[in-house]
């Protein structure tokens, strides 16, 4: 069984992406690792050269712009970098995901189970979501998506490169049928809302001008306009995280601080609302 990563970047260093970790998270697991490396001026092509392992290979490209729109370039880009895998398999890390070590075995015998399954096209993670910093989880946020694919053309990336759809009906693979896909025993520790207040807006103005090129703000986005610096307003109603990081964190959490004190949620009225609106999720 011969097993690629891959991913793709654009101004990593400028906001911030852990980057080199989501790679060094599989980096010694898989056969190859793809890094599609969009044209940019912060250091994000260095930093990867950096990595200074014979498995990485990079591919230069420049973003569409006219793929603005809905995010889709994200999943041109995505696609790029998967054309570009040789594996049977191909595990797939957003530049602000990282797998944890702790799983990795279970993670490669589900893809030795499934490789004969010529329908399994895939295989489903589970989420943590961190936000503000590294000790807090938004339990709202997303629970599961197909990170593992399979590496013979029959799945690509769509809508804004969060999931992926088979390539012989358009389906979704996470809402089509549950055969195309098993549980991969794994978990997937996402970081894109760990970021100094300041960045995170900057983050989310970028974002923004790929979902809606030229249109007016999106309701419920306008405070990132008005605002330098984003203040996290669910923090206090967050879960607090008492599990482990993956190991290629550690440097970056050990220079890292929480980002203000937070009390007990089951006494903030916020933790109240979203499990009024979203119900409890834990």
């Amino acid at each position: 069984m011969r097993v690629s990563g891959f991913t793709f970047c654009r101004n990593a260093v400028k906001y911030d992406y852990p980057l080199v970790e989501a790679v060094r998270s599989i980096l010694p697991w898989v056969d190859e690792f793809v890094v599609n490396v969009g044209e940019c001026d912060d250091g994000t092509l260095e930093l990867v050269e950096r990595v200074a392992n014979p498995k990485v290979r990079i591919l230069r490209s420049v973003w569409d712009e006219s793929l603005r729109r809905d995010g889709l370039v994200y999943a041109q880009q995505t696609n790029l970098a998967l054309e570009a895998c040789t594996g049977d398999w191909a595990f797939y890390l957003q530049a602000d995901e990282v797998a944890h070590e702790a799983d990795l075995p279970a993670i490669w015998a589900a893809m030795e189970r499934a490789l004969p399954e010529a329908g399994v096209l895939g295989l489903l993670f589970r989420y943590r979501h961190f936000e503000g910093d590294y000790w807090s989880v938004n339990p709202w946020r997303y629970k599961r998506e197909i990170r593992i694919v399979r590496g013979n053309g029959t799945v690509r990336s769509h809508g804004d490169a969060c999931g992926f759809c088979s390539v012989a009906d358009g389906l979704d693979m996470k809402r089509g049928p549950a055969s195309r896909w098993r549980w991969s025993g794994g978990r997937i520790f996402h970081y894109g809302w760990v970021k100094a207040p300041a960045v995170m807006v900057q983050k989310k103005r970028e974002q923004l001008r790929h979902y809606h090129p030229g249109e007016a703000v999106p309701e419920g986005e306008a405070h990132f306009y008005e605002t330098d610096a984003y203040d996290y307003p669910l923090y206090e109603a967050l879960t607090e995280f008492r599990g482990t990081h993956p190991a290629v964190m550690a440097k970056r959490i050990g220079r890292s601080r929480r980002l203000r004190p937070r009390r007990n949620r089951w006494l903030n009225w916020r933790f109240y609302r979203e499990v009024f609106t979203h119900g409890f999720k834990g």
